[in-house]
């Protein structure tokens, strides 16, 4: 596979997606990024993936970066944190929400990634641990058409159901 996958929040959703991403499917993980940095040492070891410090870290290290984050407060600290956050350095990267969130903090991430010149996607699931591990999730992806045919092959990577 061609682009290079990281991924912000690797909890046990994010985690298992990641594993599945590359462990099954072939994908190049190359980043992982969480404020659990023993989860996260954990997941990088064993992937072979960049265990990063910093969040403009992930963003250099993939073209398509992943977030699976719990809350909005959370979403707004990786993207809009000072000093550092998943914009810097994100023209020509695909962000993939793949986070619990109000619309209004989907919509933000968004702008800004767009500001920024990256591509962004809201990617909604309705699954469980076990899914995202097997990669059946039930994906509910928003965002431009373009963007998400550029990305399918992942989505679908990801997911049973892809909507």
């Amino acid at each position: 596979m061609s682009q290079k996958v990281a991924f912000v929040g690797v909890g046990r959703m994010g985690a298992n997606m990641a594993r599945h991403l590359q462990l099954d499917c072939g994908h190049d993980v190359t980043a992982v990024y969480d404020i659990n940095k023993e989860a996260a040492g954990e997941l990088a070891e064993e992937l072979g993936a960049a265990n990063c410090d910093k969040l403009g870290d992930v963003t250099a290290a993939a073209d398509v970066i992943i977030t699976v984050v719990t809350n909005d407060d959370a979403m707004r600290a990786i993207f809009f944190g000072e000093g550092d956050n998943l914009l810097q350095g994100a023209g020509g990267k695909t962000f993939i929400n793949c986070a619990t969130l109000s619309p209004g903090a989907h919509r933000e991430a968004y702008e800004a990634g767009k500001a920024a010149g990256a591509d962004v996607l809201e990617g909604a699931m309705a699954s469980s641990i076990s899914h995202a591990r097997e990669g059946n999730l039930y994906l509910m992806i928003g965002g431009e058409e373009g963007v998400f045919e550029k990305n399918k092959v992942l989505l679908d990577d990801l997911s049973l159901n892809l909507r």
